[in-house]
């Protein structure tokens, strides 16, 4: 399809962000100067400079993670929300801020400190190893947001990148949901749900996201695998799902388990959480040989239309407030978000457009 009306409109109305990316990741027009250019000009966006002036001297960014707001002037002082900053942004895996945050990450003694301010962050950060294979732990933060900013494939996180994808595979050798939980109808609880064990696999978006930013677990099996186990959780997951993990005595929430079937991209309807990531992050491991994504891509290509713009029909100005508040900082639960501010349509319809052409050239590209 060509693509032409729809990066000339993002590069007439978008953003220096969604401009820099444009050039570098799609059009690939540019030399090395002109990249740099433009990456100053990222680098001086309001956001960006609000996230440097939470960098501490040590290199972490933030206070915690996925933490308390309390303590927080805005949700962009946090070290995931900062680590999806620079990865939304396309923030050169060496610049200094991200070499150093990296470095801070992979620090006992700094990680320590840093999650030593709140009584439950201390007992967050001693248990941090627990959880991996479903993603109740620490860790899968922290290894999460290595893989983010472009250092996944390093010895230091490479058994997570495995688990990560044991826990897609997994899925292949269950039928439902019931074939590895269970219920403690004893328990005193408001949500009382069905749990799984501690030492369970089972997917959640941070297994997606390390396994999207990765390269090392990569080859035409592995990757076919991972399709077919993609394919088939949306056979057998249902709609209303709960799960909650047993760890140690206590049932604890995951982190955005998939305990439901991906939902496809419909042009009328963006009520789904991140779901517009998710389908971005499920055509970087496979490419449209995941039904979610190919029927995605068939609706991107209706929604387009003929000047190449995609649009969203919100049911109520209710919808369309939710949806923008959800752009204004990165967040596991927030689509990726290039511009600044969203104070006209134009601005939303810069960031579908250029998810569209993202998501097309993805595709495109996955199989070369």
């Amino acid at each position: 399809m060509d693509l032409s009306k729809s990066i000339d409109f993002l590069l007439e109305n978008g953003g220096d962000i969604m401009k820099y990316r444009l050039h570098k990741e799609i059009i690939k027009d540019i030399s090395k100067n002109e990249e740099e250019n433009l990456l100053e000009k990222v680098m001086q966006t309001p956001k960006y400079k609000l996230l440097e002036s939470y960098v501490k001297s040590n290199g972490y960014i933030g206070i915690g993670m996925h933490s308390w707001d309390k303590f927080k002037d805005t949700t962009l002082q946090d070290g995931e929300a900062a680590a999806r900053l620079l990865s939304n942004y396309s923030i050169p895996k060496n610049e200094p801020i991200i070499k150093n945050f990296i470095k801070a990450l992979r620090d006992e003694k700094v990680l320590e400190e840093e999650f030593s301010y709140y009584h439950p962050e201390i007992a967050r950060f001693q248990n941090r190893y627990r959880g991996l294979r479903n993603g109740t732990g620490l860790m899968v933060l922290i290894y999460t947001c290595q893989a983010l900013l472009g250092y996944g494939d390093d010895e230091e996180v490479k058994s997570f990148v495995e688990t990560s994808y044991q826990a897609f595979e997994s899925l292949l050798h269950i039928s439902s949901l019931d074939d590895i939980t269970k219920f403690n109808a004893k328990l005193k609880k408001k949500y009382n749900y069905p749990y799984i064990e501690e030492d369970t696999y089972f997917p959640c978006q941070y297994h997606l996201e390390t396994l999207a930013h990765t390269t090392s677990w990569r080859n035409e099996e592995s990757i076919d695998t991972l399709v077919e186990a993609i394919n088939y959780h949306d056979q057998i997951m249902e709609e209303g799902n709960q799960i909650t993990v047993k760890v140690g005595s206590k049932y604890v929430g995951t982190l955005w388990s998939y305990t439901a079937p991906f939902k496809e991209y419909e042009p009328n309807s963006l009520t789904g959480v991140a779901q517009l990531k998710a389908i971005t992050h499920l055509a970087m491991v496979g490419g449209d040989k995941i039904e979610v994504v190919k029927k995605s891509v068939e609706s991107v290509y209706e929604a387009l239309g003929e000047d190449g713009i995609v649009r969203a029909n919100f049911e109520s100005s209710y919808q369309k407030r939710r949806f923008k508040e959800g752009l204004k900082y990165p967040g596991p639960y927030a689509e990726i978000a290039l511009e600044q501010e969203y104070r006209n349509d134009i601005a939303i319809w810069c960031e579908l457009t250029f998810w569209a052409v993202k998501l097309l050239d993805i595709v495109e590209n996955f199989n070369k």
